[in-house]
């Protein structure tokens, strides 16, 4: 089993939930008492935020500088949005960084599905890194036509989700938005942030929703026990 190093913190909810699906996963695959062999490193979220996304290369060189010397073959960065480094943290690093938005998109492309809606972050829903990933695979994206909504989204990830706050409110204007979504013609809807399943479940949506914490999770498990 390779040893997995995670960067965490952004946010320490999720993080939760990343290091319950791959241990689940392992022993799914493995049985017994087999689990993750992982490394967690918990960034300090406010260095971050106080950072802006776009600068915050250095934190994420860092932690991933830390695992590797502690033994780490693959990293996972534990946040869609950490992704916009991925290609310069594994030439940096020299290891493999585990990849959400090719993980995601092959899940969606499994399923014969060319039009999803995509909510995360503002960086994620408006810069490239994640829609590139799903263009390469023939899969259009549709995000919030709104600069006001994408704004009502970032503020709730980052002042209730990111903290463990679930509001009811605010999942009923979430699936709202979604639901504008698939009017527009969204065949799915990814959840490309790492908190909004925490608020938003599979059974509250009518069409296929792909939940990248969870896609993440096992892109991580089948490297661990690749051979």
């Amino acid at each position: 089993m390779k040893k997995l190093g995670l960067v965490g913190g952004i946010s320490w909810v999720s993080t939760i939930d990343y290091y319950t699906f791959i241990n689940e996963g392992i022993n799914e695959r493995l049985g017994g008492l087999n689990f993750a062999e992982c490394i967690i490193y918990s960034l300090n979220f406010g260095d971050v935020q106080a950072a802006h996304w776009d600068n915050s290369f250095d934190l994420l060189h860092n932690a991933c500088r830390a695992l590797k010397s502690s033994g780490a073959e693959g990293i996972l960065l534990c946040a869609n949005t950490a992704h916009i480094f991925s290609k310069q943290l594994a030439e940096q690093t020299g290891l493999p960084i585990i990849d959400i938005v090719s993980a995601t998109a092959k899940a969606v492309s499994s399923q014969g599905i060319g039009r999803v809606g995509l909510l995360g972050t503002k960086f994620t829903m408006e810069m490239d890194f994640f829609k590139s990933g799903l263009d390469q695979q023939g899969i259009e994206v549709l995000i919030p036509a709104s600069a006001e909504t994408r704004d009502y989204i970032q503020r709730t990830l980052k002042e209730e989700l990111g903290r463990g706050v679930l509001n009811p409110e605010t999942r009923t204007a979430y699936i709202s938005i979604i639901a504008e979504l698939i009017e527009q013609g969204a065949g799915a809807i990814i959840l490309a942030c790492t908190e909004i399943p925490l608020l938003i479940k599979p059974e509250d949506i009518d069409v296929p929703v792909f939940d990248t914490t969870k896609i993440h999770s096992q892109a991580a498990v089948d490297f661990a026990l690749a051979h």
